[in-house]
């Protein structure tokens, strides 16, 4: 098998802190553009149209452009478009499209729509002359070079970053320009707990279904670990909220129930710190990714992550340990990290 370091997977998962300097030392005009579009237009609505690790990207978004703007942002439901032909009304409206390649006809099908009802458009994609691109009129580049492994990585911190510059751009503020300027060198961090994540790995070599538990800002990362873990691993992984978890499928839980659960420093960690005691007293296997030693502290199955970053950027900060996870366990069971079963690169659906 192909020694993990050579694969492209590994290398684009390790050149993401660079790809994320590139876009906050470089920033688009397209971005402040956009963002004094919708201030000129008062547009209070942010439309979403995204499909897979994407769409998580777009579960961010909702809850860093609703917390850091006030504004209202909707998740698509393109099969509205493609399929039924009843789109709903988009006007005074931002439609925005997220995806790697832009060539997705669903997706392309919503920014469309909302050009023909006269809605500002706008894309975020890592190849601005795709189909995508040119159905916006603002597209935002995510310049993150050539993806070749199936499995998205930098792209997807690169869309994580592209809307949390957007998001600056709505509503300067020196502190949170300052965090982006430090993000960079925060991440270079993360891989100073690689080696425990492969040593972590060989314990769930043979795990064949897990929870990952997230909430507020990483309920995108609890999807998007999730699906690694599909991708990469063929493990049935299933993403909550810690709240929604409670609500039921905490009965799932019995005596050594792989449960991930995502709590960085911030607003949610005594939430997460009340959902870990609760799955322990059902004796559940935690493995706990965070940045508080208290948190930490209640498993000795744990990643620690980059200490200072701030809550609204964590979630670009907490994946790629999740990232690296599913990778390792990937190459632990076998499996061709690059090239996993069942999945091309541009997945066209309507």
């Amino acid at each position: 098998m192909k020694r993990i370091e050579k694969t492209h997977l590994y290398q684009e998962i390790h050149e993401q802190p660079e790809v994320i300097r590139r876009l906050i030392n470089n920033q688009q005009d397209a971005i402040s553009a956009l963002a004094g579009k919708i201030k000129a237009l008062g547009i209070h609505h942010i439309f979403i149209a995204a499909r897979g690790s994407s769409d998580n990207a777009g579960r961010f978004a909702k809850y860093l452009i609703g917390a850091h703007n006030h504004l209202v942002i909707s998740l698509a439901t393109p099969s509205l478009f493609t399929i039924y032909k009843q789109p709903p009304d988009l006007n005074d409206s931002l439609v925005l499209g997220i995806s790697q390649s832009g060539r997705s006809p669903d997706i392309v099908s919503v920014l469309k729509e909302g050009q023909k009802q006269g809605a500002l458009t706008a894309a975020i994609t890592n190849i601005p002359d795709s189909d995508l691109g040119k159905a916006a009129e603002f597209v935002i580049d995510l310049q993150a070079g050539e993806e070749v492994s199936l499995a998205a990585t930098k792209t997807y911190t690169a869309q994580l970053t592209s809307l949390a510059l957007f998001s600056t751009m709505l509503k300067p503020e020196k502190g949170y320009q300052q965090d982006l300027n430090q993000l960079p060198d925060q991440l270079a961090e993360v891989f100073a707990s690689e080696s425990r994540i492969t040593d972590l790995v060989e314990r769930y070599r043979y795990m064949s279904h897990c929870v990952v538990i997230g909430r507020g800002f990483n309920y995108a990362s609890a999807f998007e670990f999730s699906l690694k873990m599909k991708e990469l691993t063929y493990t049935i992984a299933e993403p909550y909220s810690s709240a929604d978890f409670l609500h039921g499928p905490v009965a799932l839980v019995d005596r050594g129930f792989p449960t991930f659960v995502i709590a960085p420093d911030g607003e949610m960690a005594p939430e997460m710190k009340a959902l870990i005691g609760k799955v322990h007293q059902r004796d559940a296997e935690v493995i706990i990714f965070s940045n508080k030693n208290d948190l930490l502290g209640m498993s000795p199955h744990n990643v620690r992550l980059p200490g200072g970053v701030p809550e609204w950027l964590s979630p670009i900060s907490a994946i790629i340990p999740a990232q690296m996870f599913a990778m390792y366990l990937a190459k632990a069971r076998g499996f061709d990290v690059d090239q996993p079963r069942g999945l091309r690169k541009i997945t066209e659906t309507w």
